[in-house]
């Protein structure tokens, strides 16, 4: 064999040699795994969480009286500005009180004639009581001095309520307030005839402070809260009552919180809903009747509430609510959790979490259920809140 040829094979024969011994460390840098992903997780804790229900509702007043006329008659003054509080009791109007005048004048004299003609029967009762004993008048001319006395003093008990009928006609020429509020704009003016049968009121008077909200609640959510509350899950004040906050139309909140007064005892068979009556101050008159408003009501505290942020939970091809959760051994692995209301950015759970357990909420994307990762807790947990 030639030396160029013998020369050429241990040449190739090397370069196999050394490239064989550099495969190895190509494969082992090819399967190398990549570093764990890097997620940012929560710690599920417990924490109070207010349940609260916000509801449409209109306000109504809490007292409405209309100012009807007792008595016929002409009004002769208008005693009141429109528009402007009254008290209970305040003179709104001046009927024309000279014929009722006339008859309580003509009824006291009824009065005084009864009471003179039983002075009269009873002197003559007194003459005749010897006489009778006598047997100087007769029996019967005693029983008729008898009988005008009794009749007399009738006259005089028939009179006295002739009076009293009078004057309270007479007292009705004015006509006051039924309550305290603010009276409305009056149905007539002076020199009007009015009569104690019309239908039309002459004004109208409402109580705005306090006034009422009324809102409807399904009896659903009526029948869980008394469940919650019967297994000690929720806290009321002490009174037992809840708390509510109002929305008003512009967007605004009222300042001043109410509580709820008293639920409906029966259900509305068409709408299936419950109506819930709340009580408001309304020292500034800032609402009025009929206006819309939304309620939000503090139903209650649950003591040992999970909340987690709503970027957390996704839900599966079944439409449950997920979480994506980091295992003992760093594994994440999907989760199916029940939510209740949402509290702000976060959801309230129900179920399916435990404390202690780490929820992933950043990178998720980059994770995937079975996957090795580097859970990074984050420097703020889930704030806590009240439901809506």
């Amino acid at each position: 064999m030639p030396l160029f040829d013998r020369t050429s094979r241990v040449a190739t024969l090397a370069g196999l040699f050394a490239l064989a011994a550099l495969l190895p460390g190509c494969n082992k840098k090819q399967e190398a795994a990549p570093p764990p992903v890097q997620v940012g997780v929560i710690t599920v804790h417990t924490q109070p969480v207010t349940r609260t229900t916000e509801l449409p509702g209109r306000t109504s007043s809490f007292m409405i009286s209309d100012v009807r006329p007792q008595v016929d008659g002409v009004i002769l003054k208008r005693l009141f500005v429109e528009g402007s509080d009254v008290k209970e009791g305040q003179p709104l109007y001046q009927i024309d009180p000279r014929p009722y005048q006339a008859v309580y004048d003509s009824d006291v004299a009824t009065l005084a004639h009864a009471e003179a003609a039983l002075a009269t029967a009873n002197a003559k009762l007194e003459r005749y009581k010897p006489l009778a004993a006598a047997q100087a008048v007769s029996q019967q001319d005693y029983d008729d001095a008898q009988a005008s006395a009794l009749e007399s003093k009738a006259d005089i008990a028939s009179a006295r309520a002739a009076i009293e009928s009078a004057a309270i006609n007479l007292r009705y020429t004015k006509v006051l307030s039924p309550i305290t509020g603010t009276i409305g704009a009056s149905s007539v003016t002076e020199g009007a005839l009015v009569t104690a049968s019309q239908t039309t009121a002459l004004a109208t008077v409402t109580t705005l402070d306090p006034i009422y909200v009324d809102v409807n609640e399904s009896s659903a959510t009526m029948l869980r809260l008394k469940q919650e509350m019967a297994a000690g899950q929720l806290d009321t004040q002490g009174d037992g009552t809840a708390k509510v906050k109002l929305v008003l139309e512009d967007g605004s909140t009222y300042p001043i919180i109410g509580k709820l007064q008293f639920s409906q005892v029966y259900v509305d068979e068409g709408t299936g809903t419950v109506m819930l009556r709340a009580i408001f101050p309304n020292p500034q008159h800032l609402l009025l009747p009929g206006m819309y408003v939304h309620a939000e009501l503090e139903e209650g505290v649950n003591t040992n509430g999970i909340e987690v942020p709503q970027k957390a939970v996704s839900h599966n091809t079944h439409g449950d609510a997920t979480v994506l959760v980091v295992g003992a051994d760093n594994k994440a692995e999907t989760r199916v959790i029940q939510t209740g209301p949402a509290i702000g950015q976060n959801w309230v759970v129900t179920g399916g979490l435990k404390v202690g357990e780490k929820v992933v909420i950043d990178g998720l994307m980059n994770v995937r259920p079975g996957m090795t990762v580097t859970p990074v807790p984050e420097d703020k947990p889930a704030a806590s809140g009240t439901t809506n």
